[in-house]
This record gives C-alpha cells, sequence and structure tokens, in this order.
C-alpha cells in the first residue's frame, strides 16, 4: 500500500475531538511522534502497551507467553474504554489495537485518529535489532511482517489520516500530524477546541 498523506471521509461537526490517537504497525513511529507531538500541544503522552504493562506489574511479552494474545487483547480493549472520558491525550496504541472495530469506535468518540504508515521493508530494519516484539519471535519475523502488515492494512486505511513515515524526518512527521489535527479540531465541536487551537 502505497501511503503520502491520505485524508479519509471528512470530519463531521459532531465529533468531539478532544484527543489525538496514533494507530499503525510497529516500527512506524508512534512512540517517538507522540512524544513530540504531545509535547507541541502541551498534551500529556499516554502508550497504551505501557499502561497496560503498569496495570499488569510484567511486561507485553511476559503476558502474551503466560496469558496467550486474546487475554492480552481483552486488556487492551478494556484500556481503550478506559480513555473516553479523558481530555488532553495522545495516544500511542498497539499496532494490534485498531483490529478490533470496537477500538476504533471508541477512540472515535474522543479523538482524531491518524495512522503511521511505512513499508515492510523500513519496519523491519528498524525492529530488527529489538527482542520485545513477541509476534515477531518466529524463524522468518521479515516475511512475518510482510503478511501481517497486509492482514492489517483494510484495518489501518479506516483511519482518519494516513501519513507515510518512509521516506520524511521526525520533524516532518511531527508537522504533518500537528496539522492534520489543528484542521481537524476547525470542523469539531469539543468545548476546548478554541482553547487548543490558539495554544
Amino acid at each position: 500500500m502505497a501511503v503520502s498523506t491520505v485524508f479519509q471521509p471528512p470530519i463531521t461537526p459532531c465529533r468531539d475531538i478532544r484527543n489525538l490517537a496514533l494507530v499503525g504497525f510497529m516500527g512506524v513511529g508512534k512512540s517517538v511522534i507522540g512524544r513530540r507531538v504531545a509535547q507541541c500541544l502541551d498534551f500529556e503522552y499516554l502508550d497504551t502497551d505501557a499502561w497496560i504493562e503498569n496495570q499488569q506489574n510484567r511486561s507485553i511479552s511476559d503476558i502474551f507467553a503466560e496469558e496467550g494474545e486474546p487475554y492480552f487483547r481483552n486488556l487492551e480493549h478494556a484500556a481503550t474504554l478506559q480513555l473516553e472520558t479523558r481530555s488532553n491525550l495522545v495516544i500511542s496504541t498497539g499496532g494490534g489495537l485498531i483490529l478490533n472495530p470496537d477500538n476504533l469506535a471508541s477512540l472515535r468518540k474522543h479523538a482524531l485518529v491518524i495512522c503511521l504508515w511505512a513499508s515492510p521493508e523500513k519496519i523491519w530494519q528498524r525492529v530488527r535489532r529489538q527482542s520485545h516484539r513477541p509476534l515477531l519471535e518466529t524463524e522468518n519475523p521479515k516475511e512475518k511482517i510482510h503478511q501481517m502488515l497486509q492482514a492489517r492494512s483494510p484495518y489501518y486505511r479506516k483511519a482518519d489520516v494516513l501519513v507515510n513515515t518512509d521516506f520524511r524526518t521526525i520533524k516532518e512527521v511531527t508537522r504533518q500530524v500537528m496539522g492534520n489535527f489543528h484542521l481537524a479540531l476547525k470542523k469539531s465541536v469539543a468545548p476546548g477546541n478554541r482553547r487548543l487551537l490558539e495554544s
């Protein structure tokens, strides 16, 4: 899937956008970009995987190994629902969170959902030396990335905006995300949007 910056259907005035949610595959830059954007907006940065790890007092890898993926996905959904009442957050989600349509629907109640995209080759370059990716603990992780990205592509495409990170610097991606967020704020009716737009 070739992506530069793609806007999905226009943000409707009924959207109550109080937060920004970053979705996408592992290694696309959600954590790095999320922290940068949170700093620029003076928002709190929240990583759903880290939040689950804190609540469970164990790593995602341990949860997968001890309980299995379905158990983790239930924790992920519960965490997503808890965010609906929060404001002024930049949320970095786990790579599989958006595969549950209920999670996407939940995020859209309060957040602009931006998908960061990268090619399988670029993702492999970024994650190949990382040891905390339980879904890549296979004989051929590079091929697994191709397969998973292909399967997840239709779900990622349902985000409000898709931004390719392959050939953009962190500063450029941050600028793209910020621009999309401020554009969405102008079109929504969140009570705090005027303050956010003036900040």
